[in-house]
């Protein structure tokens, strides 16, 4: 059985093609020459060089493959040309769907985003079936994001074999730019959060991500969306978790929602979700947090302190 995974250099990416090496499958990476490759150190993979604005390449790639992870995306707080948004993240899953329809894959897992997820207009809790519209996307990239779903979708009820998954927001090993996400546990690490503004997030592992889309694969429904999330929990209590674990002291400074400017709320996935009614079988949603954040600190400090915030050098934009 061989597998296709896109985006496997990076964060989530990377995390699912090492389940899926642990589980014995033939994994494929799609991977660009300008990638950073430390995800992928040590793994036993085939390195296939390509594009996802490069319908070709891709049909190149999935020559051979049974299964499909598309776990490539472009996630950023900012991007100086915002097209880049829509050009890898829905031109780019339409493109290789298409391929992967033309190659005759046997089954598609899709990476979306929890910010894709609709919340009750009266307020509460959304899950994978509540009502949804462009209109509740804030920024390019949960809009991006939205706007390939509805492309998944399509391929669904088309017949293509493509199940989707929502991941929260992930923390662990492997967070090497970091992501967003990973910037908000980085800054606070860092001390350079004074302040802070009470918003809802949804940690959860990464390798608990991964495992959830190799149970996706296996025993998710074909057109329908699967949260991959932990424990909802308020900002504050983050940071008091990271607190406990660090000695860095939580921000006393509270401010009102008004003063956040199109960072968190707007690209990261900040709010928070229930689930659905019939949920994936087998997966783990409550893993202890402290555990899970214990995880993503410990990336940052296998060294000393001061050594390891530093940027390494030919990383990219780390810990700067």
């Amino acid at each position: 059985m061989k597998a296709l995974v896109t985006g496997a250099t990076g964060f989530v990416g990377g995390a699912v093609a090492r389940a899926l090496v642990r589980a014995g499958v033939d994994v494929r990476v799609l991977i660009r020459s300008n990638s950073d490759f430390q995800n992928l150190a040590g793994l036993s993979v085939e390195r296939v060089e390509g594009d996802l604005r490069n319908p070709a390449s891709l049909q190149s790639a999935l020559a051979g493959c049974h299964h499909l992870y598309h776990v490539a995306a472009h996630y950023a707080l900012w991007a100086k040309d915002p097209a880049i948004f829509y050009d890898v993240n829905v031109t780019g899953t339409r493109n290789v769907l298409s391929a992967a329809r033309l190659a005759g894959v046997e089954r598609t897992v899709y990476c979306s985003t929890i910010g894709a997820i609709g919340l009750p207009p009266g307020g509460g809790l959304g899950s994978e079936e509540t009502p949804v519209s462009l209109d509740q996307m804030a920024g390019h990239y949960k809009r991006s994001k939205y706007l390939a779903e509805q492309e998944v979708l399509k391929f669904a009820h088309e017949g293509l074999p493509v199940v989707i998954v929502n991941p929260s927001a992930p923390v662990g090993a492997g967070d090497v730019r970091p992501t967003p996400t990973g910037q908000v546990i980085v800054d606070f690490m860092k001390g350079r959060m004074p302040a802070y503004i009470e918003t809802g997030m949804k940690y959860v592992d990464v390798e608990d991500v991964a495992a959830g889309h190799l149970l996706a694969m296996e025993k998710g429904r074909q057109g329908e969306r699967y949260i991959l999330g932990c424990k909802n929990l308020m900002l504050r209590e983050v940071f008091d978790i990271l607190s406990g674990l660090t000695g860095v002291k939580t921000p006393f400074a509270r401010l009102p929602p008004w003063t956040f400017p199109l960072l968190l709320c707007e690209q990261m996935d900040t709010h928070v979700t229930g689930h659905r009614s019939h949920p994936l079988e087998g997966f783990r949603w409550q893993v202890p947090m402290p555990t899970i954040v214990k995880r993503h600190t410990q990336l940052v400090f296998l060294k000393p302190p001061e050594t390891a915030l530093k940027k390494p050098s030919g990383s990219g934009p780390w810990l700067s």
